[in-house]
């Protein structure tokens, strides 16, 4: 698609800037930390994760966008070797690759290795727009990895891959926000889409909690697989957000990226 990076730039500025406004307006919870710190440290990640990915398209020149044009010119892939039309190859890649995300998020909560990455997302004390992009560089780099290997095996279009890239960085932003949506909203939203309040659940400090509510995009597959949890046992006002033994050094960004490194 001509413009793709403009189109996914633009679109990811413009959800980000309408959820911080929204939950500047109307908050959830109240921040146990100021804005500043914390969002120069999470901005830094992403920008660190940018380049990373970069540096990776070195090694492997064509990623997820790259490698779903590359094995539709090859004839690659499951979906490259039936005829479908194109939306329905673009619906059927969607849902794969979100369960492929969702199933990803499980296992770097169960695998101790992978866990010791994907934690400093969770070492965020509050949970708000920037701690969508709040991960560790190798995390993202390994994501992408797998995502590059799912394209080819199941012959993405590449317009499906840029759609879900779009819907997992809306929904992701939109997920983390600190953003108080009524109560019957929520209800309603979370039938299809993974609601804040849902993704919450899964910041909690308490273990049990921790290690649910997986999803990012859609919330079938929490329900569907028995992750599901609806609400936090403490409240979503009164939860405590983050990890057991934490401190204000998340903010840190440096601390941050030497976490997978630490025994804890």
């Amino acid at each position: 698609m001509e413009n793709e990076n403009y189109i996914r730039l633009g679109v990811f500025v413009g959800l980000f800037l309408l959820f911080a406004l929204i939950e500047t307006l109307m908050p959830r919870r109240v921040r146990s930390e100021t804005r500043k710190r914390r969002w120069v440290t999470n901005w830094t990640l992403i920008i660190i994760d940018s380049l990373s990915l970069r540096i990776l398209a070195i090694a492997v020149p064509l990623l997820a966008v790259g490698a779903a044009t590359d094995a539709g010119n090859m004839g690659w892939g499951l979906l490259n070797q039936i005829t479908l039309p194109l939306w329905i190859k673009v619906a059927l890649t969607i849902v794969f690759l979100d369960f492929a995300i969702w199933f990803q998020h499980l296992i770097t909560h169960k695998i101790p290795f992978l866990w010791r990455f994907h934690r400093v997302h969770h070492a965020d004390r509050d949970i708000d727009v920037t701690t969508a992009i709040r991960f560790h560089p190798v995390e993202i780099a390994a994501s992408m990895v797998l995502k590059i290997g799912l394209v080819y095996l199941i012959g993405a279009p590449a317009l499906a891959v840029i759609l879900f890239e779009i819907m997992l960085n809306s929904t992701a932003m939109f997920n983390h926000a600190n953003i108080k949506l009524p109560l019957w909203l929520d209800k309603i939203v979370r039938l299809v889409l993974v609601t804040p309040d849902m993704h919450r659940v899964h910041h909690s400090d308490i273990r049990h909690e921790h290690d649910s509510n997986y999803g990012f995009s859609l919330s079938i597959w929490d329900r569907m697989f028995g992750t599901y949890i609806a609400q936090p046992k403490q409240g979503h006002e009164d939860m405590t957000i983050g990890l057991q033994w934490q401190d204000d050094r998340p903010s840190n960004l440096v601390w941050s990226l030497l976490l997978p490194f630490f025994k804890k």
